[in-house]
């Protein structure tokens, strides 16, 4: 139907003539001419219907002044030179000067016109129309671009793709399964993966040695900017290995991609942090090194004080007091700091304590008066504050200050310009192997239940379990988790002992990983991995905020597809098929 694309044309088609097919941008009617900007996936090139002897030029220009906001379009038309070129397009130097133009397909009034800023609830229910924009079209082009050069490293490599199974088995990894019941076996289901983990662990005990898999993958868990119930992400895996073989590997690829799609080039080596000094500085374990911003450990300076939070706090083995200074925070209102508070408070705040120091040096703080004389102006010195500074202060459980003061620095580095531009790649290395949970009484694997210990025996895993330090490690880029992996746990017993310390009991273990133990007793190799989240990654390369505006069909924070309606109730024919009955909620 057509010999070029629109965004193609350019001055070497001049005197040529081309057939175009795409859409009606912009039409506008200048009386005796019409330019439509008519637009394809390749971009927009400008149309004129001019007036002219002939009859059937006549005919063309009555139907040029009729076509409307995205119009299907076929036309045909000689190149020439612009008249008032437009920098602004890359066809902006030539234009299409019409012999023919077919209505192939009238739109009627749309929801909703690209160059307005719909709602996304808009944009999601009628995504057919919001793909068609340059915008989303260029951010799905870069995806397209990341996993084409993700490929292409790999496959120069040795790396085999290897498809594992959608309908699996349904493992406890952190989150909840999606489940599909088996009609051919009543009573029972599959589980989609949340991961192809143990696919992957058992291609390299089966002698494949490098596996990577573009894979979809599947998570029952509450949705956000950067989380979707169906993701995408490059699965690795790699047999004999340690950990800086994994590391060293994956972070020339992801130099590689970004230079390739995005002309950018990421520091060389990646620096890199233990988990432990990430939370203390950063308070966080995928901190952005784009904001100078740190904490400051004070327990030791308001332990004696009189204020019962900190030296609650500072005097608990388990807890910390810490201080984050901000400059210039001085100008914030009490409205404002209300605000920091209320931000705290979303993860897991009871207060937020400050101290704010104006241009003269004179100190407003509601804490100053818990301490003797001289003792909160050591203080802020130890912070380092200066006049026109203020100081944020959070003091309780050792992990929770950490999340709270950790978020309050994010606020404050985008609220106060202090963002740094370009990328801040890292590496984030020796997570605490488990977490205790207090509610369940037990513990849960940092990372998963298959990653190795940093210890020598079985014995000492057992004795220092809240201590102890996994061979996991996460790729961090601008304060977002890109990747993360581990080392694997290559015997059996090892594995066996995770899971009980997970409280998996025997006969559990048996029932849900009986086949990955067993395969561990057959010369299962030291072997180990990564995953990268390509949403995530896609979407920083195309500078967005959400993942959803790099996935063709995403879901709404409330887990619907607006545009299909999905989930939907399924009729009591169809669940009877699969043996599955639906209780109402009382």
């Amino acid at each position: 139907m057509r010999t070029h694309f629109c965004g193609l044309i350019d001055a070497a088609l001049i005197g040529q003539t081309v057939t175009l097919c795409g859409w009606a941008d912009v039409a506008r009617n200048m009386g005796q001419i019409v330019f439509i900007d008519l637009r394809d996936h390749e971009g927009i090139v400008q149309i004129v219907a001019e007036p002219a002897d002939e009859e059937g030029n006549a005919a063309m220009l009555a139907m040029a002044e009729k076509v409307g906001y995205e119009d299907c379009l076929r036309v045909t038309g000689t190149v020439r030179h612009r008249q008032s070129v437009n920098d602004r397009i890359r066809t902006g130097q030539v234009e299409v000067v019409a012999t023919g133009i077919e209505l192939l397909n009238k739109a009627e009034p749309l929801p909703f016109h690209h160059h307005e800023n719909p709602g996304e609830d808009i944009r999601l229910k009628y995504r057919y129309l919001d793909l068609r924009s340059p915008e989303m079209q260029r951010k799905l082009r870069t995806r397209t671009r990341l996993v084409s050069a993700l490929r292409h490293y790999l496959d120069a490599r040795g790396f085999q793709d290897i498809e594992t199974p959608i309908l699996t088995k349904a493992t406890p990894e952190g989150a909840r399964d999606f489940l599909v019941p088996a009609r051919m076996h009543p009573g029972e289901f599959y589980a989609l993966p949340q991961s192809p983990q143990l696919f992957k662990q058992i291609l390299m005990m089966a002698g494949f040695d490098r596996y990577y898999q573009i894979a979809r993958c599947f998570r029952d868990e509450a949705l956000r900017a950067d989380r979707q119930l169906e993701f995408t992400q490059l699965d690795m895996e790699f047999a004999w290995v340690a950990e800086r073989d994994v590391q060293d590997l994956t972070e020339d690829m992801v130099r590689h991609v970004f230079r390739e799609v995005v002309g950018e080039e990421l520091a060389a080596p990646f620096p890199r942090m233990s988990w432990a000094e990430a939370m203390r500085r950063y308070g966080s374990d995928k901190p952005d090194l784009r904001i100078a911003l740190e904490l400051v450990d004070v327990a030791d300076a308001v332990k004696d004080c009189e204020f019962a939070v900190f030296t609650g706090a500072a005097n608990d083995p388990h807890g910390r007091v810490a201080a984050l200074r901000i400059p210039g925070g001085a100008s914030l209102s009490r409205k404002q700091i209300d605000e920091y508070a209320a931000h705290a408070a979303k993860f897991g705040a009871k207060g937020l304590a400050y101290a704010k120091i104006d241009e003269t040096g004179a100190v407003n703080s509601p804490v100053a008066k818990f301490f003797a004389e001289g003792r909160f102006q050591a203080l802020l010195a130890q912070v380092g504050a200066q006049n026109g500074d203020i100081v944020f202060f959070g003091a309780g459980a050792y992990n929770k200050v950490s999340d709270f003061m950790g978020a309050v620095r994010l606020k404050a580095g985008k609220d106060f310009n202090l963002v740094a531009d370009g990328w801040a790649p890292l590496w984030v290395t020796d997570f605490p192997m488990f977490e205790w949970d207090e509610e369940a009484g037990r513990y849960v694997a940092l990372h998963h239940p298959f990653t190795a210990p940093a210890v020598d025996s079985i014995d000492d895993l057992r004795a220092n379990a809240r201590s102890a330090v996994s061979r996991g490690y996460d790729m961090v880029l601008n304060g977002n988790e890109i990747g993360g992996g581990s080392i694997r746990i290559h015997s059996s017993q090892m594995q066996s002992a995770v899971f009980d310390l997970l409280g998996i009991g025997a006969d559990e273990q048996r029932a849900k990983f009986g086949f990955l133990l067993d395969a561990l007793k057959y010369g299962a190799p030291p072997h180990g991995g990564i995953a990268f989240g390509i949403d995530r990654i896609a979407a920083l390369m195309a500078g967005c905020e959400s993942i959803r505006d790099v996935i063709a069909f995403p879901k709404t924070t409330g887990a619907q597809c607006l545009m299909t309606d999905a989930p939907s109730p399924i009729a009591d024919a169809q669940l009877a098929e699969v043996h599955v009955q639906v209780r109402t909620k009382d």
